[in-house]
């Protein structure tokens, strides 16, 4: 038999992953191996299907992309292409054209500070408010940091004489502290903004665990007072990343009150609520201070606020969990897709909500599915291009692949996304990954099973449709986005 046989042709590529990185140069690689002969049982294709043919070209967020080269006798050969400069291959051209006052910026900046889709997926008016709500912050700041200077004298800071300098060297510290903790806000915001839509309510509660986290380095200045700074610094770090994870999560859910268009109303009214909260918790706080065994006694006071803060932690959960959303959600997919593959009918908003586990992460629920899969990770062997044809076939009709990884003991899908993916493609992809986790046999053949699962899809993703808007779900709002760090291109005229 042949020995495989290995080319090199320097030229410029950009090893691109699962995430996308800076494009790098390097040498792409050749690979051809030997095919498996009628003998050995492998398929033979038609003298037309044995042509070369570009079939795919993977797109990656960064602007890099790579071919996918069916060579004549079923080898797959891959070749990466480097970046184009100042481009991304996700970049809208009304942007380009229209947006050109951050067209300066480089890509990864402007995915940071931008939502994701800009500018399709906000109003015309957004970044003209955007733009002149910086300066308008900047300024609001400003006098911030001097009303504090104003309130650090008026308590006696800067009473005495040649005490200035104390008082300005205070204010700097205090200022800086909550300069660190913005820091976390804006990391938070640029880094994690496309998460909330999906889960208000794990995060809402995530934001919760993470303030009291910092509470307890606030608290515990008392006892090191000489490293008040620092310790206070890292307590409104991860307070003030805790409210960049509260904000939004919390207008997601007074999105989903606003039922009648009223946001600004029911927004309003929230505040009247907190603030009422607010009062009558600042009063019993200071009882509690007037209180000689708690003002007197570090340890004391301490138990007081963990006891406190732990029963604000099992409220929150509990006024969390009362919520019922008519969206879907990836969490809510996995439960109403389980159900309809297991017993054929969908279940009513208010289970699916309870049933929903708002304290796991998506990464721990079973089975494991990973979308936005390169497709070099999805095909392995030495038969790659006979793979690929396959899937080709196979998913010739649906916007997406789907296979299994064979490198785990444990049951995980990997899914890649075609141009042209939308929310209903990853339900469909979710919905075959579930009966696959159900059916699945190891001693069976893998493509036949992966063919069986989509002649179930195809025949039962309607009536899953029909039974959601039955028991009325908000099919208009399915909140599982693509992921649009890879996305692969298919060239179907060849």
């Amino acid at each position: 038999m042949a020995s495989p046989l290995r080319l090199s042709h320097q030229n410029f590529f950009s090893d691109c992953g699962r995430k996308s990185s800076p494009a790098r140069f390097d040498r792409f690689r050749v690979s051809c191996y030997p095919v498996p002969s009628a003998e050995a049982g492998g398929p033979q294709f038609s003298n037309e299907e044995s042509q070369p043919r570009l079939p795919l070209l993977e797109k990656y967020g960064n602007g890099t992309s790579k071919r996918y080269i069916i060579e004549s006798d079923s080898r797959l050969r891959t070749i990466l292409c480097e970046r184009v400069p100042e481009t991304s291959v996700f970049q809208d051209s009304d942007f380009v054209e229209h947006d050109t006052r951050l067209c300066w910026l480089p890509t990864i900046i402007k995915d940071f500070i931008l939502p994701a889709g800009f500018p399709d997926s906000v109003s015309d008016d957004y970044l003209d408010y955007i733009l002149l709500q910086f300066p308008t912050n900047v300024t609001g700041w400003i006098c911030h940091t001097l009303v504090t200077s104003s309130l650090l004298k008026a308590v006696g800071l800067g009473s005495f004489s040649g005490s200035t300098a104390a008082t300005a060297a205070a204010t700097i510290r205090w200022v800086s502290k909550d300069g660190i903790g913005a820091v976390g806000r804006l990391f938070i915001g640029g880094r994690f903004g496309n998460l909330f839509d999906n889960d208000p309510k794990q995060w809402r509660l995530y934001a919760d665990f993470i303030g009291s986290a910092g509470s307890i380095f606030d608290l515990s200045t008392q006892l090191y007072p000489a490293y008040f700074l620092p310790l206070a610094s890292v307590g409104n770090l991860a307070k003030a990343v805790g409210r960049g994870l509260r904000d939004p999560s919390f207008r997601v859910i007074q999105n989903h009150f606003a039922i009648s268009g009223n946001l600004g109303e029911v927004s309003a009214k929230e505040e009247v609520w907190e603030v009422a909260a607010e009062l009558v918790g600042l009063g019993l706080g200071i009882l509690a201070l007037d209180t000689p065994g708690i003002s007197s006694s570090y340890p004391v006071m301490a138990l007081t606020w963990l006891g406190m803060r732990l029963l604000h932690l099992w409220l929150r959960y509990f006024s969390l969990s009362v919520l019922r959303f008519n969206t879907i959600n990836l969490k809510r997919a996995r439960i109403l897709v389980n159900s309809h593959v297991l017993h054929c009918k969908v279940p009513g908003i208010n289970y699916c909500n309870k049933m929903e586990d708002i304290l796991v992460w998506e990464r721990f629920i079973k089975p494991r599915i990973i979308f936005g899969v390169s497709l070099e990770e999805m095909i392995t062997g030495k038969r790659r291009g006979f793979m690929l044809r396959i899937l080709l076939k196979l998913y010739a009709e649906e916007n997406y692949f789907l296979v299994l990884n064979q490198q785990r003991t444990e049951f995980e899908v990997f899914v890649s996304f075609k141009e042209g993916a939308t929310s209903v493609s990853v339900l469909r992809s979710v919905w075959q990954s579930y009966w696959l986790h159900q059916n699945w046999s190891k001693s069976d053949d893998t493509f036949h099973q992966l063919e069986q699962s989509l002649v179930e899809l195809n025949a039962r993703f309607d009536d899953f449709l029909l039974q959601l808007e039955a028991s009325e779900w908000d099919t208009s709002q399915i909140n599982l986005k693509v992921p649009k760090d890879i996305l692969v291109q298919e060239h179907r005229t060849l």
